[in-house]
């Protein structure tokens, strides 16, 4: 029999199949499948560590390519040259034979090897370079000392006196004064360091070198005015020059290492100006040669780096799929004397067809007389969930997975939630011009799908995810948006209004007016309503019952699919145990009420000469004093009262008690007639000797096909465990249920006034910003006015579009799926199923490009 057909009310048919795959073509099957994208492999080897595992070598030599694609990522960040990005909707990458991976491997292991070299040789370079320039600068700041100390002895020593009166800065000044400073350095074995440490440092260098030396020592030093670039980390870094004299050889090693301990980096200079302008020379033609060194192997890099960009996201996307082909693989059970590739999978049943094909064409492709086996298996064991979805459906199934995953073949509550969700939006949106403003945003975000696609933007990639759900509630929202008779907190004058004003009436007074015969606003409110002193009561009243209707509605709607759900599932003790008397007890009350606020508006009170009863002291009075009525709506309304709540209150016990019983007797009667098998609990291959029935009809099948694909059936046992009957565990469930029902129906019922109360609030507050606004500049004239108007209309279109549409739109988004989520959904939704996850190239590198997004 063919499968039927798959629809969004209901998860797809899955069916779950073994394959027979040669070990040759492994590879290339799975990489077929995996552009396919509609099988889910179980793992055969959960036993086995990662370690173990057939593919573990391949695994291992494709985790280093990548790991060196990433680096050169790395080093092209670092040297500011851009990736080619891989656009996957208009790239096609053709599937790489074994042979193109190895040579992908080679290659990126010869071109991670020159670029290191290269990088290597750059950082020593720019390494040298820093340290030439801190030469020069040390050579600078120290010769400048040098010679000030030549010319002006006396201004080194008044300022050597400042800083210290240390017995060796008094030695230098006797000395200094009496000749050359440098040979009174030499005669009295004064010593200096000279050398370059980080500014930040320098602070406790100082106090170190103080507290160690007890200030036998001078210290002259000069700040470096540009920073100087750290080559290990690419980071400038800011340092000061210095020049320490000190007696003796000892305390200079001991200098020397407190140098060194702290970052610095010393460096020679002579006391001879002749020698230090050498050096300085020397420096200065070093620098310049080092420069042109650095230029070429920076282009080198550079070009290296360029010419690998082109191709290195392709690269990265043929390694990924290669990667996860190998870790598919490694799921799969190995025949070793058959050399044989053993997997099973979930996968759509009306998919099958499809599979097989592919599977011959590698086949074919491949050149191979084994052929490819498929053999579908009849189990008791629970399959993923997989729910078709196109553009425009995916965004509202992924407001239902998001609460959780339906059951297999359960009711989807994604396809009734197309209609409900922006329409409960709408109630609580509801303005024409607003739900104008929305349709336009969707439908530009639509027009420019593909442009905007490319967009990486975290907020603006939820609002395009959810453009089509946009669309929808703009749309909705412009309907009940008329149904209001609201356009940014104005009215339309469509039609007539049924109302008239008298003729006659004298300001100030209160002016009420009357009905034009039987003429009714045929659509919508009437535009009259707008401005009059009881608007806002007539409209709170009117919209507060509408809540109370469509919650109704809503909720007795997800109650049937209950019904729907143990009917599909052959569990007439859920329609009996828990439907009926849930229904019964809901519509007994809920259901109740509803009728009375349709009947109560369906009277013309007026013309009866009574006025109206109120239906909240109706309902309280209906519990504490059954058959008592204070204020009748029809007559004989208090012995029917007393019924409802008798039959509301009888369903209570049937709920709590009727499924533990009946379970618990079904399960003595099971116990009591002996248990029957489920199922035949062995394992059948297709592989197995000719003796086997199963294989000699899969074989024959495969001969008589042709086509290179065997395709049997065949039936196990459900290998997973069932749990002992435990009636006290189902009586506690049921107790927990039953009480959560009826206290949810009361709770749940007055959570849809949040309808009555966000629509109210949209209102008013659409009302004050059309007040403060573009009120007050369509109020003024001249050309005080037109520029006031100008102002006023700016700040009214920004608030408009920030708090109106944005804001209040996400406050009403969240109202409304909070009552599906909650309010509807608990009232039918199991939501204990299993996702299905195909092993899908496309859905792995979008989901590898997300996750690049957010990070």
């Amino acid at each position: 029999m063919a499968p039927k057909e798959d629809t969004m009310f209901r998860s797809a048919d899955m069916s779950l199949t073994q394959l027979y795959i040669s070990n040759e073509i492994g590879r290339e099957i799975v990489n077929a499948l995996g552009e396919l994208g509609q099988i889910q492999f179980r793992d055969l080897n959960a036993d086995v560590t990662a370690f173990q595992r057939t593919f573990t070598q391949e695994i291992r030599r494709l985790d280093n390519v990548e790991r060196q694609l990433r680096y050169f990522h790395s080093q092209m960040d670092k040297a500011g040259i851009p990736l080619r990005k891989l656009d996957l909707d208009v790239d096609t990458l053709a599937t790489p034979s074994a042979t193109e991976i190895d040579e992908l491997s080679d290659r990126s292991q010869s071109l991670e090897q020159r670029i290191a070299s290269l990088n290597d040789s750059y950082e020593t370079l720019k390494k040298r370079e820093v340290e030439l320039t801190e030469w020069r600068w040390v050579l600078r700041e120290a010769g400048g000392f040098f010679d000030r100390a030549h010319g002006n002895v006396e201004e080194i020593n008044r300022s050597s006196m400042e800083a210290d009166d240390a017995p060796l800065l008094q030695d230098v000044e006797q000395n200094g004064q009496n000749g050359d400073a440098e040979r009174s350095f030499s005669v009295m074995n004064i010593g200096f360091v000279a050398g370059v440490i980080p500014r930040e440092r320098v602070a406790a260098f100082e106090r170190i070198l103080w507290r160690t030396l007890r200030g036998n020592l001078y210290m002259n030093q000069s700040e470096i005015p540009e920073p100087l670039v750290d080559p290990t980390n690419n980071e400038a870094v800011n340092k000061n020059v210095f020049v320490i004299f000190a007696h003796g050889k000892e305390i200079i090693a001991k200098i020397r290492k407190i140098s060194e301990s702290l970052g610095a980096d010393l460096y020679s200079v002579d006391e001879n100006s002749d020698l230090r302008r050498d050096q300085i020379h020397e420096v200065n033609t070093r620098l310049g040669e080092l420069g042109s060194v650095l230029r070429n192997t920076k282009q080198t890099l550079d070009a290296e780096l360029t010419q690998i960009a082109r191709s290195l996201a392709a690269w990265m996307v043929i390694i990924k799929k290669e990667k996860a082909v190998y870790q598919t693989l490694n799921l799969f059970s190995y025949d070793h004397a058959r050399k044989t590739l053993i997997a099973e999978a979930w996968c759509p049943t009306n998919s099958l067809p499809l599979i097989k094909s592919t599977l011959h064409d590698v086949n074919n492709r491949a050149g191979l007389s084994v052929p490819s086996i498929i053999n579908e298996i009849k189990t008791n064991k629970t399959p993923p969930t997989y729910q078709k979805t196109n553009k425009f459906t995916e965004g509202f199934q992924t407001i239902i997975n998001a609460y959780g995953t339906a059951k297999y073949q359960e009711v989807n509550p994604g396809l009734p939630t197309i209609v409900t969700f922006p329409f409960l939006f709408a109630v609580m949106f509801g303005d024409f011009g607003h739900g104008f403003l929305m349709v336009c945003a969707a439908s530009a975000m639509i027009y420019w799908e593909k442009p905007l696609k490319k967009v990486r933007d975290e907020l603006f990639g939820m609002a395009f995810y959810g453009r089509y759900i946009m669309l929808m509630m703009g749309i909705f929202s412009m309907y009940t948006g008329l149904i209001y008779n609201d356009v940014f907190s104005k009215s339309l004058s469509l039609f007539p209004s049924a109302w008239a004003w008298p003729d006659n009436f004298k300001a100030h007074d209160t002016v009420e007016a009357h009905l034009k015969s039987d003429y009714r606003y045929p659509f919508g409110l009437d535009w009259q309503w707008h401005g009059t002193e009881n608007d806002l009561l007539f409209s709170n009243s009117y919209k507060m019952k509408l809540s109370i209707i469509m919650g109704w509605f809503h909720m007795t709607y997800s109650l049937c699919l209950s019904y729907i759900n143990a009917k599909h599932f052959k569990t007439p003790i859920d329609i009996w145990g828990n439907f009926v008397p849930g229904m019964l007890f809901f519509q007994s009350i809920f259901g109740y009420l509803v009728f009375t606020i349709i009947y109560k508006w369906s009277i013309d009170w007026y013309a009866v000469g009574q006025s109206p009863p109120g239906l909240l002291n109706m309902l309280i009075y209906m519990f504490l004093s059954p058959g008592y009525v204070e204020e009748p709506l029809y007559s004989g309304q208090g012995p029917l009262q007393q019924i409802l709540v008798l039959i509301a209150l009888i369903q209570v016990p049937i709920m709590l008690l009727l499924k533990p019983l009946y379970l618990r007797w079904e399960h003595n009667k099971a116990r009591a007639q002996g248990y029957r098998g489920i199922g035949e609990t062995s394992r059948v291959s297709a592989l197995d000797g000719d003796d086997d029935e199963n294989t000699l009809d899969g074989r024959a099948s495969m001969n008589s096909d042709g086509e290179g694909v065997a395709m049997i059936t065949q039936n196990i046992g459900d290998d997973e465990e069932h749990e002992e009957f435990e009636f006290s565990e189902v009586m506690i469930h049921q107790v927990i249920h039953t009480i959560e029902f009826c206290l949810n129906c009361v709770s749940h019922t007055a959570s849809y006034l949040r309808l009555w109360a966000l629509s109210l609030a949209h209102q008013q507050l659409s009302v004050v910003l059309w007040t403060m606004t573009i009120a007050i500049g369509l109020g003024s004239s001249g050309p005080i006015g037109v520029a006031l108007l100008v102002i006023t209309f700016a700040a009214w279109f920004f608030l408009t579009i920030a708090v109106l549409v944005v804001m209040e739109g996400t406050s009403a988004m969240l109202h409304s799926l909070r009552l599906h989520w909650v309010e509807a959904m608990s009232k039918h939704f199991m939501g204990d199923g299993i996702p299905f996850e195909p092993f899908s190239f496309k859905q792995m590198l979008e989901d590898d490009e997300a996750a690049a997004d957010i990070s």
